[in-house]
């Protein structure tokens, strides 16, 4: 079925317990500021229809919580760099710490080595958010090479088919990109643009087994959150029903909110960590394939930007780095 060690891996989430209670403050905080200011703006609204008909009263409502909704989702695109840098990176290198074996530094918590590790490996956030979307591009040329080749097979109705599996496999792929930025950490370099071209030529050399196991964990993660979903709907209508106005579609979208935030809280990790285990035993041993890297270079605009950045970059190993 799948090439990871479940328990293994809850063990490993439960190691690193300071950065999943932060991962629960950061993203259980989000979802209550989108609920606050929501209902702040809904509030606002519907004072401010007081001055016209209960028509007006109910449609002002409505848009000052949509606003007040709008202003958070703003905030937060903006701070998506440094949640990437501070909450989820460092978490990825504690977990790469474990996973390899090696003891954590005394006179520091996870949390504080954590960062330390990514301001050596990333100097700073917009670094480490650049090779992301860089690494998330390549990523999907890759899923768009897959679905090329499963649609010159003979099989009825194999566009719909890939339609759906191209779907499907965007959405499992989303774990991988952090499985990436990973080996860079591992490896100790300093040149994240090399590391994450190399990892991504391991990546696609060895892609049958991360999709396998990739799709198989988004199955396990958007069931649960589907299943959180359906739990939260009820508590989310209660939430809605006490706001002022006309937000009757409230109660759905905060329900996807509790269940986005039990997701990328707690689900997310646990597949990394489950990646992370495939992906270092699968590559273990290898070397890039130069055909690979020609055919990523070929495809992926994404992946020659990778490289040119790689190639006028210094790579130096940290000391006392373990190479993959």
């Amino acid at each position: 079925m799948w090439d990871f060690s479940v328990g293994s891996a809850m063990g490993m989430m439960m190691r690193t317990l300071p950065f999943i209670v932060l991962r629960m403050a950061v993203y259980f905080g989000i979802t209550l500021a989108y609920i606050l200011v929501t209902g702040a703006g809904a509030g606002i609204g519907f004072g401010v229809g007081a001055l016209g008909d209960p028509g007006f009263q109910a449609s002002s409502a409505f848009w000052g919580g949509a606003i007040g909704f709008g202003v958070v989702a703003a905030v937060m695109y903006w701070a998506r760099e440094y949640i990437l840098y501070i909450v989820k990176a460092g978490h990825i290198a504690v977990l790469v710490q474990m996973i390899d074996g090696k003891p954590m530094p005394e006179g520091r918590s996870q949390i504080e080595h954590g960062r330390a590790v990514v301001k050596e490996r990333f100097a700073q956030a917009s670094v480490l958010f650049a090779v992301d979307q860089l690494i998330k591009g390549v990523l999907a040329a890759i899923t768009g090479l897959v679905r090329g080749i499963l649609s010159v097979l003979p099989i009825p109705g194999a566009s719909q088919l890939t339609g759906i599996l191209h779907a499907f496999l965007r959405i499992a792929v989303g774990f991988i990109d952090e499985v990436i930025l990973a080996y860079a950490i591992r490896t100790g370099s300093t040149n994240p643009w090399a590391s994450a071209r190399t990892s991504l030529v391991l990546y696609g050399q060895n892609y049958k087994v991360m999709l396998k196991n990739a799709a198989w964990l988004a199955i396990i993660v958007y069931g649960l959150s589907l299943l959180v979903f359906l739990v939260m709907l009820a508590p989310a209508a209660l939430v809605v029903y006490l706001m002022p106005g006309a937000w009757a579609a409230g109660g759905f979208v905060f329900a996807l909110l509790f269940a986005w935030s039990v997701k990328a809280a707690l689900l997310e990790p646990f597949a990394i960590t489950c990646l992370m285990q495939v992906y270092f035993k699968t590559i273990e041993g290898q070397e890039p394939d130069p055909e690979w890297d020609a055919r990523l270079e070929q495809m992926s605009g994404k992946f020659r930007k990778l490289k040119e950045r790689a190639m006028g970059g210094r790579s130096r190993p940290a000391a006392g780095a373990q190479p993959a």
